[in-house]
Formats: structure tokens, sequence, C-alpha cells
């Protein structure tokens, strides 16, 4: 019996376009893995699924697309597993998978709903691949966003996503250059019935005035600020060809507590850097706990292909290594401190598939048994087990 596979590697925009892509190849005998490429771990673990899978369906057509699929083109194609490469910037049209066009069915029912309403990126960080494979930036309308959220309010979703490569970028490409707020705005006040909306990773610069005061005092916006922070040295920030400071940084999330004081702040941080010393490394640690960071997503430093940074002094990888522990390890202890400190109040839980559930700040917690997925409970928990509420 034919059956369409989908892999979804990498980031919330990968796995937003992977639904859309089971659609398109829906009825087809084929595996699709859409790739990642942000980092040499990420391509080794997109390596690792295609062989995977082929082992696993041997007479399934295999393609790939993703990041990896262009930026590492050459190499994937080489690779006996796979039959045929889709280019990044094609994965969504249907004649791409040499399938016939499809209405698009009902999306499939998840607790969230990962929107995708902005795609590439304009900017030129020194250490990023991710234009290469994504191309410049290309933002949803209004209405093409509204419609979206509408299809999978109507199936049950009580949270959305809003996701993108550079998702505070969107609008800049539309007529009259809305900015990210004014969306924001516009799916809150349209859809009074949302329970829950939730932004991806954004960048703190481009953070409008509108969707500042949305984070602040909105009680339907998460209180949960994802930074693409990079780094916690202004040296090394400059180097990355970031457009924030650690002082950009800092007062922005000090600005948002002092109106919503539950406001939990995850970041992105790269470790080893070309360049980075022990000073710059001390600064990379603190930050964590000056903001405090509870939800850090640490990456080692990797050179990526025909990026400035690669061409920069490179550290030795075990001073990477040793160094994205120390984060890592930092990170942990201001999250154990920011778990502690949630025991004994009640916090409202969306109901997962896995026994567990996501507070408003994005808290993991247990669910007592029998809890109905997609229901948002009111749980207080009781203790801390292996870094999840119970």
């Amino acid at each position: 019996m034919s059956r369409a596979e989908v892999i979804s590697l990498g980031c919330r925009l990968n796995i937003a376009e992977s639904e859309r892509i089971r659609t398109l190849v829906a009825g087809e005998d084929v595996i699709v893995v859409n790739s990642c490429a942000v980092t040499m771990e990420a391509v080794r673990q997109t390596r690792q699924a295609i062989r995977k899978a082929r082992r696993a369906r041997p007479d399934a057509r295999l393609l790939v697309t993703g990041c990896a699929a262009d930026i590492e083109r050459e190499q994937i194609a080489a690779m006996p597993e796979v039959d045929g490469l889709v280019p990044n910037t094609q994965k969504l049209d249907a004649r791409a998978w040499n399938v016939p066009e499809r209405a698009d069915p009902a999306p499939k029912t998840h607790t969230r709903a990962f929107i995708a309403v902005q795609n590439g990126c304009d900017h030129a960080c020194t250490f990023c691949v991710i234009p290469q494979g994504r191309g410049p930036s290309r933002s949803l309308t209004i209405a093409r966003v509204l419609g979206e959220v509408e299809r999978h309010l109507e199936h049950g979703a009580p949270e959305v996503v809003l996701t993108g490569v550079d998702v505070t970028s969107w609008g800049h490409d539309l007529p009259g250059a809305p900015a990210l707020g004014e969306l924001v705005a516009a799916v809150l006040r349209k859809f009074p019935q949302l329970q829950r909306l939730r932004m991806s990773s954004v960048d703190g610069v481009e953070i409008d005035p509108l969707l500042f005061d949305l984070f602040a005092h909105e009680p339907r916006m998460m209180p949960h600020l994802h930074l693409s922070l990079q780094h916690g040295a202004d040296l090394i920030l400059k180097r990355m060809k970031r457009r924030h400071s650690r002082s950009d940084a800092v007062n922005l999330v000090e600005r948002l507590r002092e109106a919503r004081p539950d406001l939990a702040v995850g970041a992105d941080i790269i470790a080893g850097f070309p360049t980075e010393d022990a000073a710059h490394h001390a600064d990379n640690l603190s930050i964590i706990a000056d903001l405090p960071i509870v939800h850090g997503h640490i990456f080692p430093y990797s050179p990526r292909p025909n990026t400035p940074a690669a061409r920069m002094p490179q550290l030795e990888k075990p001073i990477i290594k040793a160094r994205a522990a120390e984060l890592r390890a930092a990170v942990g202890v201001v999250r154990a401190k920011w778990l502690a400190s949630l025991v004994g109040s009640p916090l409202k839980v969306l109901a997962e598939r896995d026994g567990a559930g996501y507070a408003e700040n994005f808290a993991r917690v247990a669910l007592p048994d029998g809890t109905q997925v997609g229901s948002i409970i009111s749980i207080t928990p009781e203790a801390i087990e292996q870094g999840l509420l119970t």
C-alpha cells in the first residue's frame, strides 16, 4: 500500500512546512526528509535520518528537501539512499513533487498549530548559512495568515504558534511595510476564541511598539519570549554582524518584566565563535543569569560553507565543546531555580499526547492520568522530577 512519510528536522518552520508537504504527497509511496543545515551536527543528523529511512523502507522513493538539500546539495545528492532533491524554495509547490494539485485537506490536528508567516532572511550574520538555503525574506499577507489560523481553529487547535526564519521581519516586503505587531493584533482581534498565541524565536531589536505592548499586556499572548540572542559579548556580537548589543537585550527583558513579571525568557546562544576569548565566554555565561534564561538552546559553533565566520581564526574543537557544556550547565542552574519557584503555584497547562503538557510560560508539567489531549487545565505542581514539574 502506498504510504507517504515526512521526516522533519530542525526548526519550527520546518515543522509547519512538513505538514503542508504531507498533504502534497499523500497517497504516494514516498519518504520526504525535510532537512536542516544550521550546524554541522544538523547535517550529520540529516544524513543519519536519510540512512535510517532507507533501511526501514528500501522500496519507497526517498526525496530530500530543506536547507541541507540546497546548502549541501552535492553531498546529499551523492548519497546512494537518495532518489532526488527538491529545492527548498519549491517544496510547497505540488509540481516539484510530480504529483497532481490537491485541494488543501483539513490540517492534521495538533495541540499547537505552527503557522509559517514568513520565510527567508535579508540579513547577513557572519555565521549563518540559512539565507543560502531559504532565500530573501517573504511574508504571508494578513489575510493569508488569518485563513491559516481559522483552518486550525476549526479543527480544535487551542494554541497557535507564529513562526518563520526571521519572524520579526514579517511585513517588510508587503505594501506599506506593516510591522509584526499589526499581524499579531489582527489574529487576536479576529479570533476571540483563540485561547493561546505563542511566538517562535524573535529578534529583539525588531520588536515593534505594538508587539511589545501585546507581550506586556495581552493575556492570550503567552509569557514566553525566545530571543535570537546568539552571544553575551558585544565584540562577538559585532563580529557576528548582529544588530543588537548586550544592553539592548537586557533592557528589553527588564522593560517587559516590569509589566509582566511571569515572563519566561529563552535564547539561542553560540559557544566558541571564532576569536572568542575567555573574557568573551565569561560574558556569554553571565548573560544567562542576567536575563535570566530558563529555556536555553546552546549551539557549539561549527563553520558553515561560504560564510565570513568560517574564514575567521577558529577555536579548537575541545575548547568549543567545553564552553558549550559550561553554558548548558549555567542554563541548568537558572532553570532549576525557576522551576522551584513555580512549585505550589497554579499553572494553566495545555495537555500533550505524552503524559505532560506546557504551561503558558513553556514549563513542562506532568498531567494527571486520563487528561484529555488538547485540554487546558489548572495544575498546581508539588515537586520537580528530572526537570518536569509534577
